[in-house]
């Protein structure tokens, strides 16, 4: 059995992913912050990592995680802290935040590699541009989208220009303040 890589995001109306909470320097703001999720949404993104084998992240995802999360209290930090950690960086070489690697130079290699040695979940937060590398080379299984009521008119994306992709929803869950959960699976013949 093979380890199902699950992207999983915030998103707004127009597909836009970089920096929901405003860390990044964008001009986006916080465009996550007036809303809540709600106990549902909470209790799904706990579930989530619970339910993960490990993380994958690009390097401006990865700085921001691991400026903040060694130095949060609780499980879910705990459990984020505790993963296993695959980082796509050519710019870090020693990954100081506990339990991460480096993922090889050639990524899709690297990551179908990694696909074969974890069975289990392999979740991706953020991390536009490894997405995308990893959606023009079909090695994601799932999307986990958290749809915000929020049109940005710019930012990254996170389907490139030139994705083509058919998925299946499997699960569609309202959220509050106008909040959807969308979940999809990538059907294996791709368009």
């Amino acid at each position: 059995m093979t380890g199902k890589i699950i992207v999983t995001q915030y998103i707004s109306l127009d597909g836009v992913i970089e920096d929901p909470v405003g860390m990044e320097d964008s001009g986006l703001g916080d465009w996550t912050g007036p809303f809540s999720r709600g106990p549902v949404g909470d209790t799904f993104k706990e579930d989530e990592l619970r339910a993960a084998d490990a993380l994958i992240f690009g390097r401006k995802t990865y700085d921001g995680f691991a400026a903040v999360w060694p130095g949060i209290p609780g499980d879910y930090a705990e459990r984020m802290n505790r993963l296993p950690k695959y980082l796509a960086s050519r710019t870090i070489t020693s990954p100081e935040w506990s339990n991460t690697s480096l993922l090889g130079a050639d990524l899709c290699a690297s990551v179908r590699d990694l696909k074969h040695k974890i069975a289990g979940n392999i979740l991706i937060f953020g991390s536009g541009s490894l997405c995308h590398t990893l959606i023009r080379d079909g090695l994601i299984d799932e999307f986990s989208l958290i749809v915000y009521p929020v049109v940005l008119g710019r930012g990254v994306r996170l389907f490139p220009g030139n994705a083509r992709l058919q998925l299946q929803l499997f699960a569609n869950t309202a959220l509050n303040d106008g909040l959807m959960l969308l979940r999809y699976r990538a059907l294996a013949d791709q368009a």
